[in-house]
C-alpha cells in the first residue's frame, strides 16, 4: 500500500478515563484509514452509541497487528464497562483472531465499518459478533464522505480504495480488496462542500491513488480529477495529493504540477527501494530509474518541489549491496522525508516464503535509513530557513508550507485555518520558527 504510516493515529481516545461515555477511535496505519476513522465517529454518534472504543487497525506490518492487540489489552483494562469494536485491514485479512480475543465485543470489516446502519444495528444489539464478508466481492463506488473534520484545518477527501496490484510483501489487497473510484462528478460537488464550509485544502487519499479512475467509465486518471476540482472549484485554495506511485502518474497530472500553483509541490512516493533486483523480488513496477526520472522531471516543472518516500529495510535476499543502493538513493532522489519499515513477513505473501535478511541486519539497516532520512531533512529544513512562505495555521502555533514542512507562528492573527505570509528564521528540533513578513 502507498503511504501507509508505520506510527499509530490516535483519534479521540481518552487514556486513563474510565468515566468516559462518548465513542472512541483508536486509529493504526495510514491517512486514508484516519479519514475513516472520522467518519466512524460521525456515523456512531448518529446511531448515539456511549461507552465504546473503535480499534481501526493497520496490516502493513506484523508490528502493526501486534500493537493493535496490544492497544485492545490497555484499553479493556482502563475502560472494563466499555464495548470494544475492532475493524480495519487486519481486522478483515485475521477476523478470527480478534474475535477470539476476550476484550473484543466485536470484528467488522472494512467493507462495512463506514456504513450507518452498521453501526445503527450494533447499537440496536443485532450485529454479530464477526461482521467480516468477502472483500474481494465489493465493487462499491458510491462515495462515502464525511461530515465534520475533527480538530483539522484541512479535509481528506478519499476518492479510491482497493488495489488490483500484488506487490510479493503486501497484504493490503486482501484487507481492500479490488479497486474502487469514485466518480468525478461525486468528488468536484464534495469538494466544491467543503471548500464553501471553509476548508482552504483538500488532501485526495486512496490505497493505489494513482490507480484512480481505472474502474470508471471513460477511464479518467488522477491528473483529469485534479484538473477537473481546481478548474471547477474555485474557492480551492489548496489541493494536496497523498502517497502516489510515481510509475502510474499520468501525462496530465505530470503538465498540471507545473501549471497549477494550487497543487501542492509534496509528493510521497511509494519507491520501497532503490535496487533494481528488489524491486523486481518486490513485484514492484517501477526501476530505480523510474524514480529518478520522475523527481528530475517534476523538479524540472516545478523547482520547488519536496520528496518524500516509503522505504523497506532487509527485504528477503537483499545483500550489503543492495542495500547501498537503496542508501544512495534517498540523496540521489534528493528526498527530504522517509517512511521507513523494517521488513516485516507476512504471512500468505510470496515475500514470506523467500530467504530472509537476519533480523538484526534488519535492524541495523532500518537505523541507518532512519539516520539518512534524519540528516536529509535536516539539510531541507536548514535550506529553507532565509525564505519566505505562506503557511496554513493548524492548531498550537503551527503552520504548514506548501511543502507541507512545519513551521511556528505564535500571534494572535495565528488562527487555525488562516494564511500567513512569513519570513523563516531558523529550525528548532523538526520544525522551522517562523516571523511576520
Amino acid at each position: 500500500m502507498s503511504g501507509a504510516l508505520p506510527e499509530k493515529v490516535c483519534s479521540g481516545f481518552s487514556s486513563g478515563n474510565a468515566t468516559n461515555k462518548k465513542v472512541d477511535v483508536v486509529t493504526f496505519g495510514c491517512r486514508l484509514n484516519a479519514t475513516e476513522s472520522e467518519a466512524i465517529k460521525a456515523r456512531a454518534a448518529e446511531a448515539q452509541l456511549r461507552d465504546a472504543v473503535v480499534v481501526n487497525t493497520c496490516a502493513v506490518t506484523a508490528e502493526a497487528v501486534r500493537q493493535s492487540r496490544q492497544a485492545i489489552r490497555r484499553i479493556r483494562r482502563e475502560r472494563p464497562d466499555a464495548r470494544i469494536l475492532v475493524t480495519g485491514c487486519a481486522a478483515q485479512i485475521e477476523p478470527d483472531t480478534y474475535a477470539a480475543m476476550a476484550e473484543v465485543d466485536a470484528v467488522i470489516g472494512n467493507a462495512d465499518k463506514r456504513k450507518a446502519e452498521t453501526w445503527a444495528a450494533f447499537g440496536q444489539g443485532a450485529l454479530p459478533r464477526l461482521a467480516v464478508n468477502d472483500i474481494m466481492r465489493v465493487r462499491e463506488t458510491a462515495p462515502q464522505f464525511l461530515d465534520h473534520f475533527e480538530d483539522h484545518t484541512r479535509a481528506f477527501l478519499a476518492v479510491q480504495t482497493g488495489c488490483d496490484h500484488r506487490c510479493t510483501f503486501c497484504v493490503i489487497p486482501y484487507g481492500r480488496g479490488p479497486s474502487r473510484s469514485v466518480g468525478l462528478g461525486a468528488v468536484v460537488e464534495e469538494a466544491r462542500r467543503l471548500a464553501a464550509r471553509g476548508f482552504a485544502e483538500i488532501v485526495l487519499t486512496g490505497v493505489d491513488l494513482t490507480s484512480y479512475g481505472g474502474d470508471l467509465p471513460a477511464n479518467p486518471t488522477l491528473g483529469t480529477l485534479a484538473r477537473k476540482l481546481l478548474t471547477l472549484v474555485p474557492g480551492l485554495k489548496r489541493l494536496r495529493l497523498s502517497s502516489i506511485d510515481s510509475i502510474e502518474a499520468d501525462e496530465t497530472l505530470l503538465r498540471l504540477i507545473g501549471e497549477e500553483e494550487r497543487l501542492m509541490p509534496h509528493f510521497h512516493l511509494s519507491a520501497q527501494s532503490g535496487d533494481d533486483l528488489i524491486l523486481k523480488r518486490m513485484k514492484r513496477r517501477h526501476t530505480r530509474a523510474d524514480t529518478l526520472a520522475f523527481v528530475a522531471r517534476v523538479r524540472a516543472a516545478r523547482p520547488d518541489a519536496v520528496f518524500g518516500a516509503d522505504l523497506i529495510a532487509g527485504f528477503p535476499t537483499e545483500t550489503d549491496a543492495m542495500f547501498e543502493n537503496t542508501l544512495r538513493l534517498v540523496d540521489e532522489a534528493g528526498f527530504s522525508f522517509l517512511h521507513v519499515f523494517p521488513f516485516s513477513p507476512r504471512p500468505g505473501t510470496p515475500a514470506a516464503r523467500m530467504p530472509p535478511v537476519p533480523g538484526a541486519v534488519i535492524k541495523e539497516r532500518a537505523a541507518r535509513l532512519r539516520a539518512a532520512g534524519a540528516a536529509a531533512k535536516a539539510r531541507h529544513l536548514q535550506a529553507l530557513v532565509g525564505r519566505h512562505s505562506e503557511l496554513l495555521m493548524e492548531r498550537g502555533g503551527i503552520g504548514r508550507m506548501p511543502c507541507f514542512t512545519p513551521a511556528r507562528f505564535v500571534a494572535p492573527s495565528a488562527q487555525p485555518g488562516t494564511f500567513i505570509r512569513v519570513r523563516l528564521t531558523g529550525v528548532a528540533g523538526d520544525t522551522l520558527i517562523a516571523e511576520a513578513a
